[in-house]
This record gives C-alpha cells, structure tokens and sequence, in this order.
C-alpha cells in the first residue's frame, strides 16, 4: 500500500496516501492503508483489525477486540487517518487556496476572534492561515463528536497539534486535553 505515516508516538498513528483519486476510491484506499498500518504497527494481524462504519455516525476501530479512537479527512491528493489508542481522535486536512468568501466562512464557522485575526494577517500568508484554522476547528469538532456546525462558542477541549504534509497541503490532529501528550 502506498500510505505514509506521518507521525507515531504515545498511542497515536497518523498515515497518509498521497494520490488524486475519486472519492469513492480514496475512501477506500485510506482504510485498507489504515488497517495494514495499524498491523504493523501493533503487531497484529490484519485481520485482527475492524473498521465499521455507519452513515451518519463517527467510524469505529476494534483492534483484537478493543476499541480505538478513529478518523479519516479527504481534501483531493490527500488521505489521512488518525487512530489513538487512548480514545477519541480528530483529524482534518485542506489544501491551501485562496478563498474568495473567506472572511463570511471565518465569521460563521471559526468565530468573530479568528475572523478579526486573518483579516488581520497579510494577504499572501492568509490561505495558510485560513486552511490552520480551519483544520484545527474540523479537527476538533471530529474528537468531540460534533459534525461540522456554525460558531456557537462552545469550547472544545482538545490539544491540538499539527502534522506535518505535503506541500500544499495543512492538517491538524485533535486529542481529548490530557489523552495524549505529544507524537
């Protein structure tokens, strides 16, 4: 499989594969990588390793029989999948592009605080910080359980911390405060 891992540490693995495919595809590419890396990462057998997966509801990972946090983010080029050990996890990935309606997503999704903060921010360095913020905010809403949702003030208690991706490309991975230290 042509997956990458692109961190591991403290009960958490976060794999990539790297191929402009159709959604359909990716998805599945992204979780036959996950389970072949998980094996190799836990020492387990493939088949030891189960995905379900049911509309409307967050994936669900048994390793052996044990339940572990799961989540997988498509941006074209780019599939990651994050499993933690420790319970629930989030991650997002989204290519850098400039946004022409940037500043009603920040408004409406990320808060009036991250809005006055890119609109503060130099123009050419915006769609980097736009796409961090953003990932951060997916990322965290996916470990909290929450779907995608307008800014409602709610504090998420995450640790967040970025992964490091192709060129292009932005990605943060979101644990529960205190599940996991650092990967």
């Amino acid at each position: 499989m042509d997956s990458t891992v692109l961190c591991s540490g403290d009960g958490v693995l976060v794999i990539g594969v790297a191929a402009v495919l159709p959604r359909t595809e990716a998805r599945q590419r992204i979780r036959a990588a996950m389970r072949a890396a998980a094996a190799q990462w836990l020492n387990l057998a493939i088949d030891a390793i189960t995905l379900e997966s049911m509309p409307g509801q967050p994936p669900r990972l048994l390793l052996a029989g044990r339940a572990a946090g799961l989540s997988f983010s498509h941006d074209e080029g780019l599939s990651l999948a994050a499993i933690s050990l420790h319970g629930a996890v989030g991650i997002d990935v989204m290519r850098v592009q400039e946004i022409p309606d940037w500043a009603n997503l920040a408004r409406d999704y990320l808060g009036p605080q991250v809005a006055q903060e890119l609109a503060a921010c130099p123009a050419a360095l915006r769609p980097a910080a736009l796409a961090q913020a953003w990932t951060a905010r997916e990322a965290a809403l996916k470990c909290t359980g929450l779907q995608l949702m307008e800014w409602d003030r709610a504090a998420l208690n995450c640790h967040l911390q970025a992964v490091e991706t192709p060129q292009n490309f932005v990605a943060m991975l979101a644990t529960i405060r205190g599940q996991t230290r650092r990967v």
